[in-house]
């Protein structure tokens, strides 16, 4: 079998900070899959030594990139050409906008239409189908899943531990003032390990039966910004304090970032939602589905302590 006829799963996002894991994670499993890593820059970042994973173009915004992961094979039929793509699964995940439902909705029914048989969603968990932005692709892959015209999951993570080092908010005001913000007062989170999140995907993605469902993925830990910041002065060697906002001062902290208006303002919406109660909640949806524990935060901000620096105000 050539590798090109061998059964591929896409991952929408796939040098993201989930879709990167998942990447990774099949990499080093013994799926027989091949990985088609997708993303703008495509095959420029074709120098993986796996020759399982292979890098291509796309962007949600131009539909010829689309169409590219889908080659047309004839068969004997011209008139009515059959594809070939051998894709089986698809990681989807949005562009960082509002309003990409219907674009991503039209994804889906292109590679349907194509042979996809497999969908995975990455949404959050304060988005319950029907509702706004990713509910309504949720919703659209319930719908096709009770017909039994394809194959489904939608995962629905909490908020990262990874955006305490990644997003250039926290890392910039951990590093500089040894301070976090946000606007959800003492109000606790199960804060997720995105690898932790990309190995509920993988299953969903590759196990024979179908998951045909939704998967709220949370950690195991109920914290608190403040307690968030206790953790990290106890792993940097230095106090870190909460600072807490009102929603419109969060708002402008983000767009200071460069967030636009109508982003800034669902995030301060979201804080305000957790500040409520929202996101006060756990489960056992990863140890079910994967078979091991959640990542703890402070086995996360050990691991990367680095990236925060040693400096600061105490």
């Amino acid at each position: 079998m050539s590798s090109s006829s061998q059964p591929a799963i896409l991952v929408l996002g796939g040098t993201g900070t989930v879709g990167s894991r998942i990447v990774s994670q099949l990499a080093a499993s013994s799926h027989p899959h091949r990985i088609l890593v997708a993303s703008r820059n495509g095959s420029k970042n074709n120098d993986s030594a796996n020759p399982r994973v292979q890098h291509v173009p796309f962007d949600w915004h131009d539909t010829d990139t689309w169409d590219n992961l889908f080659p047309t094979t004839t068969t004997a039929n011209t008139a009515n050409p059959t594809t070939n793509t051998n894709i089986t699964a698809v990681y989807l995940i949005a562009p960082p906008t509002l309003g990409a439902e219907q674009v991503m909705i039209d994804f889906v029914e292109l590679a349907r239409g194509r042979g996809v048989r497999r969908f995975v969603l990455q949404s959050g968990s304060p988005i319950e189908a029907g509702g706004p932005a990713m509910g309504q692709v949720h919703a659209h892959l319930r719908d096709l899943g009770q017909r039994g015209e394809a194959e489904w999951a939608c995962l629905r993570p909490t908020w990262f531990q990874q955006n305490f080092a990644d997003q250039s908010n926290h890392v910039q005001s951990i590093k500089e003032e040894s301070k976090v913000y946000s606007a959800t007062g003492d109000a606790k989170l199960p804060w997720v390990s995105a690898d932790d999140i990309a190995a509920v995907a993988v299953r969903t993605l590759t196990d024979k039966v179908a998951p045909n469902g939704e998967y709220l993925v949370l950690g195991s830990e109920l914290l608190s910004y403040g307690e968030i910041a206790n953790i990290l002065s106890e792993v940097l060697g230095r106090k870190i304090v909460h600072v807490d906002l009102s929603s419109a001062e969060l708002e402008q902290r983000y767009q200071s970032f460069g967030m636009p208006e109508d982003y800034a303002k669902m995030m301060g919406a979201l804080d305000t939602s957790v500040k409520f109660g929202s996101e006060n909640r756990t489960n056992d949806v990863i140890l079910a589905v994967t078979g091991s524990a959640p990542r703890k935060f402070k086995d996360f901000a050990l691991s990367v302590k680095e990236v925060w620096g040693s400096g600061g105000r105490v």
